[in-house]
Parts: structure tokens; sequence; C-alpha cells
């Protein structure tokens, strides 16, 4: 693919994730650089019309944006909540690190969204890249599996809460729905999952927890914190049970 083409389809997703209208524009800054932007906006009627320096802002802005957009569209949110919760169950402190837990997460976010975005690519960049698409068109098209991802982890209960505060009455169908309802509808049931995830997860190492505190108490050891006792039972629990396969298996099903 060209790279001024490949600029304008992550224009195109961007457009498609932050809701802004087709064909919309930017405004003309005062000095000449932002003129000359503004007049290459106005010109790229077409994919291969996108000049560099336009192609340099919107990749810009597409990189400042897109942890924004991955929060809020992906499973990443369910994912590194249950992550988080596992690691404060089993009291390993910053074991495994952040940045371990956020790339996993990142990896299982592009395993669980590769078919959608795979129907995004198909359906809306490739036909928009060859110009086959109009803008506003490859928007709607590339929304389409993006929505459906978000329809099926969206619980019911949430999605009415936001249509209520936004004043909107109950949609006949779920292309009635706004994208601006949805995305927040469900950003609250992916917490609402992860929470009720973690708690499961939180179940078993309590137990343990509790035992070791009850038993240190009947041997008198009351200056031994129980944090440093259970903590190999916790582990050992956890790679007998083959933890990790186990959570991360549920979390990719809990994906229907």
């Amino acid at each position: 693919m060209n790279p001024r083409n490949r600029i304008a389809a992550l224009a195109l997703l961007l457009a498609v994730f932050i809701g802004a209208p087709p064909g919309a524009h930017a405004q003309p800054a005062v000095n000449s650089t932002g003129s000359d932007i503004f007049r290459s906006m106005q010109q790229a009627a077409a994919p291969e019309n996108v000049s560099s320096s336009l192609a340099v802002v919107l990749l810009i802005t597409v990189i400042s944006l897109a942890p924004a957009i991955l929060v809020m569209t992906t499973s990443f949110t369910r994912i590194i909540v249950v992550l988080g919760f596992l690691r404060q169950a089993m009291a390993t402190q910053q074991t495994p690190p952040n940045q371990v837990l956020v790339g996993l997460a990142l990896f299982l976010t592009f395993f669980i969204m590769t078919p959608t975005y795979i129907k995004v690519n198909d359906n809306a960049i490739q036909p928009y890249t060859r110009g086959e698409l109009t803008q506003a068109q490859a928007i709607q098209e590339a929304l389409k599996p993006v929505r459906e991802f978000m329809f099926r982890q969206t619980r019911p209960n949430d999605l009415r809460t936001f249509l209520a505060i936004a004043k909107l009455p109950l949609p006949d169908t779920p292309d009635d729905v706004p994208t601006t309802v949805l995305i927040p509808s469900f950003i609250v049931s992916e917490m609402t999952t992860a929470f009720f995830m973690g708690f499961i997860i939180y179940i078993p190492f309590l137990i343990i927890d509790m035992v070791v505190a009850s038993t240190l108490m009947a041997m008198g050891m009351m200056m031994l914190p129980p944090i440093f006792v259970s903590l190999p039972f916790k582990i050992v629990m956890f790679i007998l049970a083959d933890g990790w396969n186990l959570l991360i298996g549920s979390l990719v099903r809990s994906f229907h």
C-alpha cells in the first residue's frame, strides 16, 4: 500500500473511533504552515492526494489518541483489570511488573480483536484506498464490525442507563443507538464484568490467607506477618492448578 494511502487509512480509523463527521476540515491557522496544511486538507478529495504535511499531522494525531482508542473500544479494559486483580490477590507486590501485564493485555487484545479488524480492513479501508468508497461510506462500513463487537459485550442495563442520561428513547434496532452512547455503555459493562471476574479470582487466595492467619494465631506466632507465609502457598497453588492457562483461557472465552 502506498504510504500516503496508509496514512489516509489511519485517518479513516481515527475518524471512526472519535466520531469525526465525514469531510470535516480543520480550521486554518494564522501562520503559513497552518495555511498550507489547511489547503492540503481541502484539496485531499482522494487518498492519493494527501500531502506530506497533512500525513505527518494525521500520523501524530493517531499515535497520540491510540491509547484512548484502545482502552475505549477493545477488550483491553477487561483484561488489564482482571490481571491487576490477580496480582493484588496473590499479594506479589510488583510481580509481574506493570510492563509485563500491559504487554500481555495488549497481545491478548490483538488476538481477540483480530477478526473484527480484519472485517474493518476488508470492508472499509481497502475499498476506500482503492477509491471504491467515499469517506462517509468507508466510515459507516468500518463502524459496523466495531459496533457489533461492543454490542455483544454491553449489558442492556448499562445501555438503558446512558440512553436515559442522554434523554433518548429506547431504540428499535441496534442501528438506532448512537456510537457516543454505545462506547461509555461498553466501558461500564467491561468494568462490571472485570470486577466480577476479579471477585472470583480472590476467593481461593483469600481462603489461603485465612487458613494461614488462623494457624499462626493458634501457634502463638503473632509477630509473623501472615502474608510472608501464605505467599509461597499461593504461588504453588497457582502453578499446580495451571493458573495462567485457566485465567487466560477464561478471559479470551469471555468475549462471546
